[in-house]
């Protein structure tokens, strides 16, 4: 028989594990997993809306946008309709790709000014810089002067509510007499201003340990992509879990990284369809990355 001591005393601890799971969900939570866009780029311009709809049924939360251009916005969707059907879907648009300009050569800001109004409808927290054009990064100087012109794009972000951000590719890791192009934007960089989101899968690729990255540089890199290496070929992307890169170690360390956000990306080689394939690498980290 309960008495009336025991059935307080349990009623009490039962108490105290429901006003503590909110803080452990959160924790769980907070993490959300993300799609990058760019995964969808044969669907997307066709059928917008059908297309978030899977996105959204896949058991993705947040997306990051590619494609934005002044003149057809996205795929000639206005920004504030874009950001409709995102809210129809249950998706938020934390980080979107935005090509800008000439802007890193000759400081024009015309594209960067309509990237962060795009950014800022969208409600975005980042506006990230996904590629550099060839002629711009020959040596260490244009390293040293794109890392100049990011802490000017981080300022303006700033002034505007938003957080900059560059992604990687595998030709920031080639050496310039003996210092990388990462490594000179990383170390020219304000880290107030400018943030990384780290491409695992260029990381892996170009022969880098993404950990040590991460412990040379703490906090740096707030947004990550998740994007697995076929075994058999390296060039090749394939579902999260199915490759040779070693997630479980990576996701270990997204506190020394600074990981606020993550975001799934497949370019090429899908067993299947598409939507097959994001939504087994959704469900590879909902199962194994996110739960340790």
């Amino acid at each position: 028989m309960t008495s009336r001591r025991t059935f307080i005393i349990n009623s009490s601890l039962a108490a105290a594990a429901v006003l503590a799971m909110p803080s452990f969900a959160f924790a769980m939570n907070k993490k959300e997993i993300g799609l990058q866009l760019y995964t969808l780029r044969e669907e997307l311009p066709k059928d917008i809306k059908a297309t978030l709809a899977k996105v959204s049924s896949a058991g993705f939360t947040t997306v990051e946008t590619y494609g934005f251009s002044i003149r057809d916005q996205f795929w000639g969707v206005s920004a504030a309709e874009f950001k409709a059907i995102l809210d129809a879907n249950d998706l938020k648009a934390v980080s979107g790709h935005y090509g800008i300009g000439s802007f890193l050569d000759d400081g024009d800001t015309t594209e960067l000014k309509a990237a962060i109004a795009a950014s800022k409808t969208l409600e975005s927290a980042y506006l990230t810089i996904p590629w550099v054009d060839p002629p711009f990064r020959k040596n260490s100087d244009d390293y040293k002067k794109i890392a100049g012109r990011l802490n000017e794009a981080g300022k303006m972000c700033r002034e505007a509510g938003l957080k900059l951000a560059y992604h990687n590719h595998d030709f920031e890791f080639e050496s310039h007499n003996g210092v990388t192009g990462y490594e000179i934007l990383l170390k020219e960089t304000d880290k107030d201003l400018v943030h990384f989101e780290m491409d695992l899968y260029w990381v892996v690729r170009s022969g880098k340990d993404p950990l040590q990255l991460f412990r040379e540089n703490p906090g740096r890199f707030t947004m990550w992509h998740v994007k697995d290496m076929d075994k058999l070929n390296p060039a090749l992307n394939t579902g999260v879990g199915s490759g040779s890169i070693d997630f479980k170690s990576i996701f270990k360390e997204a506190k020394r990284a600074g990981m606020k956000y993550f975001f799934v990306e497949q370019e090429n080689n899908f067993a299947g369809n598409s939507f097959d394939s994001i939504k087994k690498s959704c469900d590879f980290i909902s199962n194994n990355l996110i739960r340790q």
